[in-house]
């Protein structure tokens, strides 16, 4: 009996941070090119879109968690059902990033696997002023200690949230062919923002 390897076409990402991280509103900014600054509140709100690149029907499936921790549950079987993993802070809330790390450490439990693929996205970079959390600090962290990508971003501001998704994308083995396409063919998604903070180039997915 002989198997073949089919292309991954339909992927599941989760964003996974402390309440009010901008969780929600980076995937807004993706999904419609809006931003509420009003915080609402999430338990978990899953978003489906499809793409078609080259005759190929893609579907990203995108699964909002809550900030709460009183949902151990369904934060397990969210992980256990996902292919890649957005763990966002905020770099004005340095607890955020403690959360972050807790929450990698549970994501490496559930998977039972060190190479699972992982995005640290510290947002709100637009509130200049009040940033508690050093890029260089994180990036050190994240790059050299755990193997991950990680990048800044506002969802304010659009800055690096196409990037994220993309690195998101290209983590979890969507076909490389695609990824240009679903960069270049985004009808109701964001344009890409020329203000572009530092990120970690070794695992950029940048498409000139």
């Amino acid at each position: 009996m002989s198997f073949e390897v089919k292309e991954k076409t339909e992927v599941r990402l989760v964003f996974l941070g402390a309440a009010g991280v901008g969780k929600t509103a980076l995937i807004q900014r993706f999904l419609k090119d809006t931003f509420e600054p009003k915080h609402r509140r999430t338990v978990e709100e899953l978003h489906r879109k499809e793409f078609e690149v080259a005759g190929v029907k893609i579907t990203i499936n995108i699964m909002d968690t809550s900030g709460s921790y009183s949902f151990p549950a369904m934060r397990k079987l969210s992980i256990q059902s996902s292919d890649a993993f957005a763990l966002v802070y905020a770099v004005d809330d340095p607890e955020s990033l403690e959360a972050v790390k807790s929450l990698r450490e549970e994501i490496l439990e559930v998977k039972e696997d060190k190479y699972t693929p992982i995005v640290v996205i510290g947002n709100k970079i637009d509130r200049h002023n009040e940033r508690q959390v050093s890029s260089k600090d994180v990036l050190s962290t994240v790059e050299l200690e755990w193997n991950h990508s990680f990048l800044e971003s506002s969802a304010k501001d659009n800055i690096n949230v196409l990037e994220a998704f993309r690195e998101l994308l290209k983590q979890a083995n969507l076909p490389s062919r695609f990824s240009p396409a679903l960069c270049r063919r985004r009808e109701t998604l964001p344009k890409e923002s020329n203000k572009r903070p530092p990120m970690n180039k070794t695992k950029s997915c940048l498409i000139s």
